[in-house]
């Protein structure tokens, strides 16, 4: 009954035209959100432009949507260019049906908050990182996670 109810609102508000806010945020607040987490999280960076990032998330969002019982928070940091926010970025995330927490990274010096994530990241995009700050798991990945290794480390995360 509960998945009727939630399918329902969630057509309703599509319906209704509903958008996405995508908050903007500095590095630190990225930082915290990882360190703050009370569940595991997967912190994805990301563009609009960039073909391996667009690629992966479907099977990021699947995956996460799919472990039963089990929270895990996926949040998609977007580098798109400040051009780029927020109209474009809202009517592309629109358009891809993310359903995933997505911000807009307000800050362009990539030596300066790259290192904040991880000192291996170099600035390429798409980079995940997943915590879980119970069990003290954290990867970094600097660049596609093939679908395969996503669910592999996804299971890592949660255990």
């Amino acid at each position: 009954m509960k998945k009727i109810i939630a399918v329902g609102l969630l057509l309703l508000l599509v319906n209704m035209g509903y958008s996405q806010k995508i908050r903007k945020v500095k590095m630190d607040d990225v930082v915290k959100m990882i360190d703050t987490s009370s569940v595991p999280i997967i912190v994805n960076f990301w563009a609009s432009w960039c073909v391996p990032c667009v690629h992966e998330i479907p099977w990021f969002e699947k995956a996460v949507a799919e472990l039963k019982g089990k929270q895990v928070k996926l949040v998609l940091v977007s580098l798109d260019f400040v051009s780029d926010y927020p109209a474009k970025l809202k009517a592309f995330v629109k358009e891809k049906g993310y359903q995933s927490t997505i911000v807009w990274l307000d800050e362009t010096d990539a030596n300066s908050f790259c290192p904040k994530i991880d000192t291996a990241w170099s600035g390429t995009i798409p980079a995940t990182i997943m915590v879980n700050n119970k069990t003290h798991y954290r990867q970094f990945f600097g660049e596609q996670v093939p679908e395969p290794r996503f669910k592999q480390e996804l299971q890592k995360l949660v255990e």
